[in-house]
């Protein structure tokens, strides 16, 4: 019985001993360093996986003289400074611990964006195929790569995510961000160097979500205003759990810069927009110890039940814009349609749209024009009022007999249709039942669709000149 015992034991003891074996020689990395992957070129990426604790890894890429070493933490987990070279490819990458080895085949070096916000930056070709079918037909980029993040929150910052890179066909395509394909085209059409797109949005979520937990411990009255929401059975509304599981782990990727499409949720809450939105852009920032570029889409003309619930939001958008360096802002009031469809089916220009920013400010490309008319200030002169824009030098034009969504007002803020003319770049507006004005306002309504471009083509922001209470 004893032998039989003894026997018994020292089964389970190799079991346990090889078990242990096969844990200590398992080698991973995470799902964003695989094959296909993107990598931002002229950088430093922070390689990183798991092995067992205190083992020697060792990382040979191709586009590097030398092997680079390290050894893994108590915690199994090892990191490696990694330099990239210029855009090209395709590169192959070895990491090592000696039993098991992981290459990572048809890597490029080019230039890496990241695409997040709720559902228009979610929305893909499947969601209006028929409407698509002919850009699906053509979208063959062997040099454009896409991620998509699987959708996932956390309690707090995770080290992983999941996901999968694929190279850009039809197939792929076909449930990708379709903002973040036509963005991605249009950088790959104009550089011609690889282009790497991570999709990490969630459609209905709140700003709050992808904002850190130390933002709210900081600032309570943004907490505060995230308790407006109510639990929906599609989305999550918790402060900072989409942040946490999808954005926090992408942080040692080096990124070119980020697009975002977000804010419809947030009608419910726009009197805070303004600063959740920029202290989530500094945070994501500060994660990555850099200042990168972001790229915002201003959301879209919609029949919100509340009064003027998406002029504000707007308006924080665009104050967002003025107030935070190294943003953009894209406006779309022409190219909605249909004010009963919270998710314009025209992504393609809002793609492109963002593309015009970050061609003209980070690649360097000067004959772009990139943004419509912005409000700069305005100056009463006599019973009229000069409105100054930037981006205006061109000249100002309105589409049509007379301009649309124009109001002003006198002290008794009370406002009327306004008439109006183009001076140059500026504009003048008056009501002859208004002979002492002091405020106008342009397209601040939920569903207005001013007519008023530059001549380059692009829209001009809605905007007011006050900031009177609105109901």
């Amino acid at each position: 019985m004893r032998k039989l015992l003894s026997q018994v034991c020292i089964y389970f003891c190799c079991i346990s001993f090889f078990s242990i074996q096969a844990h200590a020689q398992q080698l991973r990395l995470p799902d964003y360093f695989s094959n296909n992957m993107v990598l931002q070129q002229l950088d430093t990426v922070t390689l990183w996986g798991w092995a067992d604790a205190t083992q020697k890894i060792w990382v040979k890429a191709d586009w590097l003289a030398d092997t680079i070493y390290t050894t893994s933490a108590s915690n199994a987990r090892w990191q490696i400074h990694l330099a990239t070279p210029k855009a090209g490819g395709p590169h192959e990458l070895t990491v090592s611990n000696g039993q098991q080895s992981i290459t990572i085949q048809n890597i490029l070096i080019g230039e890496l964006w990241l695409c997040s916000g709720q559902s228009n930056m979610e929305m893909s070709a499947a969601w209006h195929y028929d409407h698509w079918q002919e850009e699906v037909a053509n979208a063959n980029f062997p040099e454009i790569r896409l991620f998509h993040v699987y959708k996932t929150v956390a309690s707090c910052p995770a080290d992983e995510l999941r996901g999968r890179w694929e190279i850009c066909t039809p197939a792929t395509i076909m449930n990708f961000s379709a903002v973040g394909y036509f963005f991605g085209r249009q950088l790959y059409k104009q550089l011609r160097i690889p282009i790497g797109l991570i999709e990490s949005c969630w459609g209905g979520t709140p700003i709050e979500t992808w904002m850190p937990d130390s933002i709210f411990a900081q600032h309570p009255h943004l907490a505060a205003s995230a308790q407006v929401f109510q639990p929906v059975p599609w989305c999550p509304i918790t402060p900072s759990v989409t942040f946490n599981a999808m954005i926090a782990p992408l942080h040692c990727l080096p990124l070119a810069g980020v697009i975002w499409y977000q804010g419809e949720t947030n009608t419910a809450n726009p009197q805070t927009y303004t600063e959740d939105f920029s202290r989530m852009i500094a945070s994501w920032r500060h994660l990555w110890k850099k200042d990168f570029p972001f790229y915002f889409v201003q959301i879209a003309p919609y029949q919100y039940q509340q009064p003027y619930s998406a002029a504000l939001l707007r308006e924080a958008q665009l104050r967002t814009y003025q107030q935070v360096p190294h943003t953009g802002m894209v406006v779309i009031t022409d190219i909605t349609g249909d004010t009963t469809d919270i998710h314009p089916k025209d992504k393609k220009d809002v793609g492109e749209r963002l593309a015009r920013w970050a061609l003209a400010l980070n690649y360097h490309h000067p004959e772009i024009m990139y943004s419509g008319p912005i409000y700069d200030s305005m100056k009463i002169e006599n019973h009229q009022i000069r409105i100054y824009f930037d981006f205006a030098k061109d000249g100002l034009v309105i589409r049509g007999n007379k301009l649309t969504d124009i109001y002003i007002a006198g002290v008794d803020r009370h406002f009327l249709p306004a008439e109006s003319k183009i001076e140059g770049s500026t504009l003048i507006v008056w009501n002859r039942q208004i002979p002492n004005p002091v405020a106008v306002r342009f397209g601040f309504a939920n569903t207005a669709m001013p007519n008023l471009f530059k001549r380059a083509g692009l829209p001009a922001s809605p905007f007011r000149t006050d900031d009177w209470p609105v109901p």
